[in-house]
């Protein structure tokens, strides 16, 4: 495979549908935006694997949206891996990349850095947060941390919240080229939404969550578990690659149900932060407060969690009492 067709396919996320199967799906491949990420922080091994796998749900579900404005996905816990937080903003117009942004927020001295990523999270919930832009409601879905993977707890939200059986194949590692760059790789299934019968009662998951088998039945419920055997025998190169492009894989894995490719979606590391959007935030505090975060040379810092930007402001042009307007530099 010659480099340019490496690098055609990294960070993009490409929309298919099994036509035999009544299913659709997308394949993802983060390169430079999962690097963009994570080489902000000096995260520790758990953490810098929790965050991989929470940016990549997100492209893959990002693109199944009819989105305007933001997806958001938030993991909370009360284990040393306290937060992890992504948003995917969706391309400003035809042809632009969607971008990406994630952090996480933990404790270093209960980490474990040989543990389990997931189960650093301890007992928590996982929610996906939409929001179209002005004049829009956002909707939140929640869903409890359960089946030992961020995946699991998508595919559990999926199946609880909208009653779409869902099933997610991810990898994510450090390239082992020069530079050792991140890649990351995932294949997303779901069935086609339809006026299937709401499932009542408790499911079949763990704490009486739902599951596929609780949704669909007869030849759909075949056909559902037909792909899930298929995207079983999946290898992690495969989804990380960059040996193997989306459509060889597509067609390794499911030439039997007649895959349908459509157009990608680039995806890039990008941030919305700037200094309007911080000081918005600080708009709510009274005089007194800003005083309480004024440092001793006389400013008030903020950075951004997600991208590192560093920013200083005059206290007097914070909060709702501000004194003077903004001054150039924030």
């Amino acid at each position: 495979m010659t480099l340019s067709s490496k690098i055609a396919w990294d960070d993009t996320v490409l929309p298919f549908q099994l036509d035999l199967s009544d299913i659709r799906g997308r394949v993802a491949r983060l390169d430079g935006a999962l690097d963009g990420i994570l080489s902000q922080h000096r995260y520790p091994a758990p953490i810098e694997a929790l965050v991989a796998e929470a940016a990549l749900l997100t492209a893959l579900i990002g693109q199944t949206i009819k989105l305007r404005w933001k997806l958001s996905l938030q993991v909370r816990g009360d284990g040393p891996a306290r937060l992890v937080a992504t948003d995917y903003y969706a391309p400003a117009k035809a042809g632009d990349p969607a971008r990406i942004r994630a952090y996480a927020s933990f404790d270093a001295n209960r980490i474990n850095p040989a543990g389990d990523p997931f189960a650093q999270v301890g007992s928590g919930y996982f929610a996906v947060l939409i929001d179209q832009g002005k004049g829009t409601a956002p909707y939140q879905g929640i869903t409890p941390l359960a089946g030992g993977s961020l995946a699991a707890c998508a595919e559990t939200y999926f199946a609880q919240s909208e009653q779409l059986p869902t099933r997610f194949a991810l990898g994510f590692a450090r390239s082992g080229e020069p530079g050792e760059r991140w890649r990351a790789g995932g294949v997303m299934l779901q069935h086609m939404p339809k006026a299937s019968p709401h499932a009542q009662g408790g499911g079949s998951g763990e704490s009486g969550l739902l599951r596929p088998r609780d949704v669909l039945s007869g030849d759909e419920l075949e056909d559902w578990r037909r792909a899930n055997l298929l995207l079983d025998t999946v290898e992690a190169p495969e989804l990380i690659g960059p040996g193997v492009q989306p459509t060889e894989l597509l067609v390794r894995l499911f030439h039997e149900e007649g895959p349908r490719v459509f157009d990608a979606q680039s995806v890039a590391f990008g941030c919305t932060c700037s200094p309007e959007r911080v000081r918005q935030s600080l708009s709510i505090y009274s005089a007194r407060d800003i005083a309480h975060m004024t440092t001793d040379d006389g400013i008030v810092t903020a950075d951004c969690q997600f991208c590192g930007a560093h920013y200083e402001f005059d206290p007097a042009t914070l909060g709702f009492e501000a004194t003077e307007p903004p001054d150039d530099g924030g």
